[in-house]
């Protein structure tokens, strides 16, 4: 590679397309220039040994995107990214997508123009272009729960969620159901399919026929899992136990089978999967796969962290374990007996 400076000044300007203005912006870290501008004469000037100093006055922040800051999901994922920036002596600057999955324009503008040591992403990532701007100011992104199979140069921090979906659907079966239904999360989503795999595993190790129509697609939110549920109680061999695969889909069951008379778990069994702090709150408490959020996000923090510092991760995939806890909405079914109430 050519020493700094190798390349006047003019010559980067003239590749660019820029003014000679605008190339001594970017070398001295100026904020005034549009974010996609100081990508492409960033790329010429490292092409040729040129070194912007940008690459290196990065600011002690980690950035975390998440799609949306509604709910105890969000709050657990924070709780982990600031301890480990706090380990660190880093600040936490969290970005809400309102629900995209995509971070827009001004979030990569307002990243670079902080000069974020590195960034992680919940539930959503950087466009291709985004990631190759970040790259360019040698910013690292780590991953946590991708909805789809990331960049394999990303690295990520999973949730067993196949193991978790095997846990909680095994658990069932131990205790004598064979008609347990499943609300599922969106088909697109790695979790939710994982989550599926898992429930169809454990009916294949157990030798017990799957049924179609207790298998919901459903979006991971409340009244989705209130809809199915009602839907499949009516059925004329209605489940005596639901397996939702998120905890909040398993509240939607709870508000199901208040609705239809009846008493979860004398009348329906109900696993869950987050081991959100509401799910210690119900009655009963709901049994349900712990997914680590918390310790997920740290991990991820801590990835990012060390990348920055020009560390390579050990792994560019971590899967931290998803163990069953046992509450009080699970038990045997009734013998001989399926559920009914209020019609």
């Amino acid at each position: 590679m050519k020493p700094a400076h190798s390349i006047a000044i003019t010559r980067i300007a003239e590749l660019a397309g820029v003014s000679t203005a605008t190339v001594s912006k970017v070398f001295n870290g100026r904020s005034d220039v549009a974010a996609e501008t100081r990508a492409a004469v960033e790329k010429i000037m490292l092409s040729h040994g040129y070194q912007p100093r940008t690459r290196f006055a990065t600011a002690p922040l980690l950035e975390l995107i998440l799609h949306e800051l509604n709910g105890p999901y969000a709050m657990e994922v924070i709780r982990g990214a600031e301890r480990a920036a706090d380990t660190h002596r880093m600040a936490l600057v969290v970005s809400d997508l309102g629900g995209k999955h995509v971070p827009d324009g001004k979030w990569i503008e307002n990243t670079l123009y902080r000069r974020s040591r590195c960034v992680v992403a919940v539930l959503c990532g950087p466009s291709e272009h985004q990631l190759a701007q970040l790259t360019g100011r040698a910013i690292p992104v780590v991953m946590v729960d991708p909805l789809t199979e990331p960049d394999p140069v990303i690295p990520t921090v999973h949730a067993a969620n196949r193991d978790g979906g095997l846990a909680a659907t095994r658990h069932l079966l131990e205790l004598g159901h064979r008609r347990i239904a499943v609300i599922t999360g969106p088909s697109d989503v790695l979790s939710g399919r994982a989550r599926l795999d898992g429930y169809v595993a454990a009916h294949d190790a157990a030798g017990v026929p799957l049924d179609p129509a207790l298998v919901r697609e459903g979006d991971y939110q409340v009244e989705e899992g209130r809809r199915h549920a009602l839907d499949l109680l009516g059925l004329p061999e209605p489940p005596t136990a639901v397996f939702a695969c998120n905890d909040a889909q398993a509240l939607g069951v709870y508000q199901a089978a208040y609705d239809r008379g009846l008493r979860v778990p004398d009348d329906l069994s109900v696993v869950g999967f987050d081991d959100l702090p509401l799910a210690k709150w119900v009655t009963p408490g709901l049994t349900t796969v712990r997914q680590p959020l918390s310790d997920m996000a740290a991990e991820a923090a801590l990835m990012a962290i060390r990348m920055a510092h020009g560390e390579s991760p050990a792994q560019h995939r971590i899967v931290l374990p998803t163990p069953l806890v046992h509450r009080g909405s699970t038990a045997p079914p009734r013998r001989g007996t399926a559920p009914t109430g209020r019609p």
